[in-house]
C-alpha cells in the first residue's frame, strides 16, 4: 500500500477516533481487495468532494469508491459508490442484510461489527465495473 499524499493523510487525522480507525481498515480492505482482484491494478489514491477516494487509473476498470464519515450521524461511517451506477442496486440484492443510503452508499456503524466479506465483495465489484460493462457490451 503506498504512503498517502499529505492531504489525504490530513483528512483521516481530522476523524474523530472511532471513525478514523474503521476508515483506515476500510482502506486497507480496499486496497487489499485492489490487489487480490485480477484486471485492477494499482490503485489511485486521493480527495474527492474531500473525501478520501480510491481510482484505478491505470487500468481504468473500476468505477471511483469514496469513504467517509456520515457528517450529521456520530459513529457512522459509509463506502460511497457513484450513484449512477447499478453498483449499490446489486448490492442490495446480494446483500439485503446491510444498510443502505439510496443508491449511492453502505453505511457502518462504528460500533458494528465489520461485514468483512460482504465489503470485500462489494467493493470488487466496484472496482472491476468497467470490464463487466465491456465484457457485456462485447457479446
Amino acid at each position: 500500500m503506498a504512503a498517502s499524499a499529505p492531504a489525504v493523510e490530513a483528512v483521516f487525522n481530522a476523524y474523530p477516533k472511532p471513525v478514523k480507525a474503521r476508515l483506515l481498515a476500510l482502506r486497507r480492505l480496499i486496497f487489499d481487495t485492489a490487489k487480490t482482484t485480477k484486471g485492477v491494478g494499482a490503485l489511485e489514491e486521493t480527495l474527492k468532494w474531500g473525501q478520501p477516494s480510491y481510482l484505478t487509473p491505470e487500468t481504468k476498470s473500476g468505477s471511483t469508491i469514496r469513504i467517509d464519515q456520515v457528517k450529521p450521524v456520530p459513529g457512522q461511517y459509509a463506502v460511497y459508490f457513484h450513484c449512477q451506477t447499478n453498483l449499490v442496486e446489486t448490492f442490495r440484492e446480494l446483500y439485503p442484510e446491510l444498510r443502505y443510503e439510496g443508491n449511492r452508499a453502505i453505511l457502518l456503524g462504528a460500533e458494528d461489527k465489520v461485514p468483512e466479506a460482504e465489503l470485500r465483495h462489494c467493493v470488487a465489484l466496484a472496482l472491476t465495473y468497467h470490464l463487466g460493462k465491456r465484457k457485456n457490451g462485447a457479446k
